[in-house]
């Protein structure tokens, strides 16, 4: 377990716990294992190496080669990436002679021969059916002994690690941050934040859990140990049932609840009960999730537990028996009569609800006395709403604009399914948006920090703000959706890795090029494996040791404005099925030569756990003579079965319009009411600063405040 805790630990801060062990003369192994780290794009800061270097050789060792396993899996290096062309990006066939020389194998197979001639007299060939395609001709070690070594680079990636404090107290101050992150975590993060409540439990704990699913999973732990629940709505204890029953804590899916032993079925009732009888209102919380309440119900045994009757009053109105009329269906009613202010007086209540309905009430506005009443309202609900919900608010109001010349919108759930719909709202008046953005930067200003120095570093400045760690996913180098990164080099190469879990599947990288009216220019799949800007490495069909497809392209020989790398499941297993699946890119010179995949050359690398049968991680951007990486995280539904390139190009080009013309509010947004000044990536100050850039630089003053993307949820106001 200390192990485990360790390597989380350096995943999310990229900060080694100092280890202990015996002193001793460990320079050479320090300088062996920072060698070794130099060979995945990783090396240790001077603090660290210092650290290690007086320890014995055999703790230095016995760390080192924990660190090494966690970076080389960060980046993606702790599985063997294959290609079915072996001397890829080199003498990569058109497809209708790939086509050809399979068809040629398999006349040449006795055992196949028969059946693909039947199919040649019938005019179509089933490519699947032919021995020598999509199953690998090699081994992984063959790729290797073909393929030359990696030339080293200036613009090689070079991640520093860094000395962390004992790992008591990292695991603590990652708990504690997790915990009370006013942003939603991913599922990668929640996972995480488990382990941690569990192993820090008894210690401090943060003065508040905001994030109703992270508070799911402390509770899990506080539960365990008998301590009391955090719960103050009836989705509180919900949300814990679906996590006892490893079911899905954001109430997104349903969950098919365990049997609970008798102990733990008193803990929920007891914990409903108390939330009804403090604030009886709470009984329309129900009906949001009534079939969840009422599969729950027949776990729980609510009629066990006279002396509980609030928590029996829950289960009547999920069963219908008993109405609570609900915020949502009253706010209708008042919106449909006609009888605006009133609605304005039943959401000055939730604060949250008020800022993010708005728009709405806006768009419902008559006359002037009308717009002051909702304006009104907004200033006084302002200082009462979360942080995120402002920023959220306040993105939404830069893009209200859009109204008079773009018709299209784009929507994303809280898994990543994103879809278009047409955009036929009204442009809200300037006059009331430009006031309403006054009120939200005034409040956002107030909240934010005061600091005597912040530095930023120009590079993080277009990272936008995360306002849901839903809107990213885990890995190594991975931005909040909308977030704008220069990508420097001459070749661009991104790949998939997946493994099956237990039957034969087929995902298929592609990437898509469009003009800047994002109209099709061409496509790099297996269906077309080269064209005069890159090649495509080979199509595999089936995964049960793992499977890797890789895109190479030339950036100057491509024609198109935007690139759009795609993963379709052909067939198989989806994303949430497979044992692993997971995307990333790298970034080389042409002289650089390598084999296929190089740790160092990688800039990111995102794992897959979405809905759908399409993965969009991001999109590649043409401005000027520049190209730029802007994450998307998307999934589409796609179809059960032969999803291709070819099938979604609308689709896609309509997403990726979408969020490449939106305005996300960046990190440039919030330094810049702090007033913090850009760091010219050289000189440091001697005291303690505020330090926000995408790493933390050697030399800082141990008391510095450092804000990377690794934790880039602190920016955000409370």
């Amino acid at each position: 377990m200390v192990h485990a805790l360790e390597r989380l630990v350096v995943r999310h801060t990229l900060r080694l716990p100092a280890p202990g062990g015996p002193a001793g003369r460990g320079e050479t192994a320090a300088r062996q294992l920072d060698v070794a780290l130099l060979s995945v794009g990783f090396k240790l800061s001077g603090e660290l190496l210092r650290w290690l270097s007086g320890l014995a050789e055999e703790a230095v060792a016995e760390v080192g080669a924990r660190t090494l396993a966690t970076v080389r899996e960060l980046v993606g290096d702790h599985v063997g990436h294959n290609a079915y062309f072996i001397d890829f990006p080199l003498n990569v066939p058109s497809s209708e002679q790939f086509w050809a020389e399979c068809i040629a194998k398999a006349l040449a197979d006795d055992g196949a021969r028969e059946p693909v001639l039947a199919q040649l007299g019938a005019g179509v060939v089933d490519l699947l059916t032919l021995p020598a395609y999509g199953r690998y001709q090699h081994s992984h070690q063959d790729l290797l002994a073909a393929q030359p070594e990696l030339v080293a680079a200036a613009g090689d990636r070079l991640t520093v690690l860094h000395l962390g404090g004992p790992l008591a107290e990292e695991v603590t101050a990652l708990y504690l941050a997790l915990a009370g992150s006013s942003t939603p975590l991913g599922e990668a993060g929640l996972a995480d934040l488990g382990v941690l409540a569990g192993e820090c439990v008894a210690g401090p704990q943060p003065e508040a859990v905001p994030v109703r699913e992270s508070r799911a999973v402390v509770n899990l732990a506080r539960l365990g140990h008998g301590a009391p629940l955090l719960a103050d709505t009836v989705t509180d204890v919900l949300r814990l049932a679906c996590a006892l029953s490893e079911g899905d804590v954001t109430l997104v899916t349903p969950t098919r609840f365990r049997a609970l032993p008798r102990r733990t079925r008193r803990a929920l009732l007891a914990a409903l009960d108390a939330v009804i009888a403090a604030a009886p209102a709470r009984l329309a919380d129900v009906n949001a999730h009534r079939e969840a309440f009422k599969r729950l119900g027949e776990r729980l045994h609510p009629h066990e537990y006279p002396h509980w009757p609030h928590a029996a009053e829950v289960f009547a109105v999920a069963r219908g028996e008993q109405v609570a009329r609900s915020f949502d269906s009253l706010l209708e009613e008042l919106l449909e009569g006609g009888e605006l202010d009133r609605a304005v007086d039943q959401l000055a209540a939730a604060p949250g609800r008020l800022l993010r309905a708005v728009d709405r009430l806006l768009r419902r506005c008559e006359s002037e006395e009308q717009y002051g009443t909702v304006l009104a309202a907004v200033e006084r609900a302002a200082p009462r709403a979360a942080g995120r919900v402002l920023l959220a608010v306040r993105e939404h109001l830069q893009n209200r604009w859009f109204a008079s010349r773009s018709a299209e919108r784009v929507f994303v759930n809280q898994r990543g399914r994103a879809w278009v719909s047409r955009d036929d709202r009204p442009p809200l008046p300037s006059v009331v948006r430009e006031r309403l953005t006054a009120v939200l930067d005034a409040e956002l200003r107030s909240r934010l920090p005061s600091v005597e120095r912040m530095l930023v570093d120009p590079a993080i400045l277009d990272v936008a703000l995360p306002l849901s760690g839903r809107a990213t996913t885990g890995g190594f180098g991975v931005l909040p959706r909308g977030s704008y990164l220069p990508v420097e080099g001459e070749l661009l190469r991104f790949f998939v890795y997946w493994k099956q879990s237990s039957r034969d599947t087929d995902f298929d990288l592609s990437g898509l090029m469009l003009d800047d009216k994002y109209r099709t220019v061409s496509w790099l799949s297996y269906t077309d494996l080269q064209r005069a800007e890159g090649e495509h490495s080979g199509d595999i069909t089936e995964a049960p040791d793992g499977a890797s497809e890789f895109i190479n392209l030339r950036l100057g020989a491509v024609t198109g404005d935007y690139i759009v790398p795609q993963v379709n499941i052909y067939s198989g297993e989806g994303f949430e099925e497979v044992e692993e699946s997971f995307f990333g890119f790298m970034l080389r010179e042409s002289e650089q030569l390598g084999r296929p995949f190089e740790a160092r050359t990688v800039r990111m690398k995102s794992e897959l756990r979405g809905p759908g049968r399409v993965a969009l991680p991001l999109v590649f951007a043409r401005v000027g003579d520049d190209w730029y990486a802007k994450w998307l995280h998307f999934y589409l539904k796609g179809y059960p079965s032969g999803n291709r390139v070819e099938n979604n190009r609308v689709s896609v080009a309509q997403l990726v319009q979408g969020v490449v013309e939106r305005q996300y509010l960046t990190v440039r947004y919030l330094t810049g009411m702090a007033g913090a000044q850009e760091w010219d990536g050289v000189t440091l100050p001697e005291g303690p600063v505020t330090f926000v850039g995408l790493a933390r630089p050697e030399g800082l003053h141990p008391d510095s405040v450092v804000i990377t993307p690794e934790n880039l949820r602190d920016l955000v106001p409370a």
